[in-house]
């Protein structure tokens, strides 16, 4: 694998993949991968800050296995691997936790967000865990990192790590800093009972978000029921302002049929938005259902699944292993 550019980004592995998920993160994965090279990681560490079932855990990480492989992540064209089984993710991140400041953790706004009022209880690792998503990037110096908006204040963390390590032990350029790969026309899906908040696994309504494993039924029942409001879909965004839930629907509409929000706008200027509705429900219901049914075929393999996980360890390790002899070095470690 070349060292000129790389691309590093994983996905939590929380229970069932959603439309924001795929949309947001995986459909992008894919096209990645067809002109550079690129790492895929299923990012069990970040996922017990938060307390998770051990055996829903593992079953989680080969479900989000299943839903790369699924959506057309290719293990021959880039590295799939589950982040706990490369030690060196953890290593970094002990030795970055030493680099990176106190200051800089507490402008996180997404611990601020997670942690809630009482973040007296939430756990040191919830704290401190974009100092071990630095490590993740640099662990194989990856050079681009794909981002969403809430992302993006992590990066630029890595980025001040990256630097400040540089500089301590004056070796410029040792680390590269990574650079954001921001999609174009695609916006945070958000859930479809609340235009204000983002799609999530978390939310207690299923009605909240279109799962991968849905089934048409359970797609236009869900898109039937996503609240929008009375008005007719407008000529312009301008007119989307205060309206967060119509924007959503447009917006996770354009994203699946892969047009800008102004294409849609002003194909469905002045109509009702049950006419979007059937649209986004017929169009979802041709592009979710492939990949949900791949996901249960997949999962049902599980050996296949570990093979998978096992063989791109083994990529990743040996580059892992690689750069960390010369940081050990470079820090004074035996």
């Amino acid at each position: 694998m070349s060292d000129k550019k790389l691309v590093f980004s994983g996905v939590q592995p929380t229970g069932n993949l959603h439309l924001g998920n795929y949309l947001g993160a995986i459909k992008n994965f894919v096209s990645l991968q067809k002109k550079m090279n690129c790492m895929y990681c299923v990012v069990d560490l970040h996922a017990i800050t938060t307390f998770q079932n051990p055996k829903d855990l593992r079953k989680n990480i080969l479900e989000t296995t299943a839903g790369f492989l699924a959506s057309g992540l290719d293990a021959e064209k880039s590295i799939i691997f589950n982040q706990s089984s490369v030690s060196g993710h953890a290593e970094l991140a002990w030795i970055l936790n030493c680099v990176s400041r106190i200051g800089w953790l507490n402008r996180m706004t997404q611990f601020k967000d997670k942690a809630g009022k009482d973040k007296e209880k939430a756990s040191v690792g919830l704290y401190i865990y974009p100092n071990l998503m630095a490590a993740d990037i640099l662990l194989y110096k990856a050079t681009h990192v794909p981002v969403g908006a809430d992302q993006k204040q992590h990066l630029e963390l890595s980025r001040d790590i990256a630097q400040k390590f540089n500089n301590d032990f004056q070796k410029e350029n040792f680390f590269p800093l990574p650079e954001p790969l921001i999609q174009k026309n695609i916006s945070r899906v958000m859930s479809l009972r609340d235009g204000t908040k983002k799609m999530s696994k978390s939310e207690e309504s299923d009605y909240s978000r279109i799962n991968l494993k849905d089934n048409a039924d359970e797609i236009v029942k869900k898109i039937k029921k996503a609240k929008t409001d009375s008005k007719p879909i407008p000529e312009n965004e301008r007119e989307l302002k205060d309206r967060p839930e119509a924007l959503n629907l447009i917006n996770i509409y354009a994203d699946t049929i892969e047009e800008n929000l102004e294409f849609v706008l002003s194909e469905m200027a002045g109509k009702d938005f049950s006419h979007l509705k059937s649209k986004l429900a017929d169009i979802l219901i041709e592009k979710i259902l492939p990949i949900g049914k791949s996901i249960k075929e997949l999962t049902n393999d599980s050996s296949f699944l570990e093979k998978i996980l096992k063989k791109g360890t083994e990529k990743a390790s040996i580059k892992a292993e690689e750069n960390l002899k010369k940081i050990r070095e470079i820090v004074g470690l035996l």
